[in-house]
């Protein structure tokens, strides 16, 4: 009889991930072929069921892996885009058959509206547009969440530290216990000056960026934690760091 080797199998990939997660030297050189690849406008290169994502293949393996494991009721997306990620998470929801994505946007523009309205997992999103932050915004959004769902929230709209920051501290407290909020492109803090991503509608720099803004908001909130396991195998990803988890 073959030996069942699941539990080791998973323990090694543990053990691996947070190895990997302390090799400073393969990150590096990760950033160095991440900046490489944005001439080519790499994360712009993929789709999802036909709809442009915009994200590296690392981050939506790594947001897979989240919403398979806790099976969230309601899933909150800060910066719809083109609308390949709610349409992509709205995908795993349909085969966990529950939940809803909520999408916000200041501006969901009509043709992004219509790629996103027309598509099969559409039954499964619903989109609010208006400021992340805006206290209309807000309430609109905590309307929409059932009584007793889990939530998890993804950050991906205005990048800046401020901006991500109100976010943090708007979205965090909506995060039930177990379940991730995901801070997107904190890759961004990692580059100097000279290496950040130029090929961008705005351009951020280190110290106004997503990673700056997680950091200070970990600092002043104990509600989160990070998850060693999966932030140490996101070296080829625009979100290392950037996942945590609800105590």
């Amino acid at each position: 009889m073959v030996k069942d080797d699941r539990a080791e199998f998973e323990e090694n990939k543990r053990r691996q991930s947070v190895a990997l997660g302390k090799d400073t030297a393969v990150f590096e050189k990760s950033l160095d072929t991440m900046v490489a690849l944005d001439t080519y406008d790499y994360s712009y290169l993929w789709s999802w069921m036909g709809v442009p994502i915009i994200q590296f293949p690392a981050d939506v393996m790594a947001t897979q892996e989240v919403i398979w494991a806790t099976k969230p009721d309601v899933i909150i997306e800060t910066g719809v885009a083109r609308g390949g990620s709610v349409i992509f998470m709205a995908s795993l929801l349909e085969m966990l058959g529950k939940g809803k994505v909520i999408g916000v946007d200041i501006d969901i523009r009509a043709h992004n509206r219509d790629s996103i309205e027309s598509h099969p997992m559409s039954k499964r999103i619903e989109l609010v547009e208006g400021s992340s932050v805006g206290e209309e915004t807000l309430a609109r959004v905590r309307d929409m969440i059932p009584e007793g769902a889990s939530v998890m929230v993804v950050l991906d709209s205005d990048h800046s530290r401020d901006h991500v920051l109100a976010e943090l501290r708007a979205y965090g407290p909506l995060v039930t216990k177990g379940c991730y909020m995901v801070v997107a492109d904190t890759a961004v803090g990692h580059l100097d000056a000279d290496r950040a991503p130029t090929k961008r509608s705005k351009i951020w720099y280190k110290g106004n960026e997503p990673l700056t803004a997680l950091r200070m908001y970990m600092n002043e909130a104990d509600m989160f934690e990070i998850d060693e396991e999966l932030n140490g195998k996101l070296v080829m990803s625009s979100s290392p760091g950037g996942y945590i988890v609800r105590r």
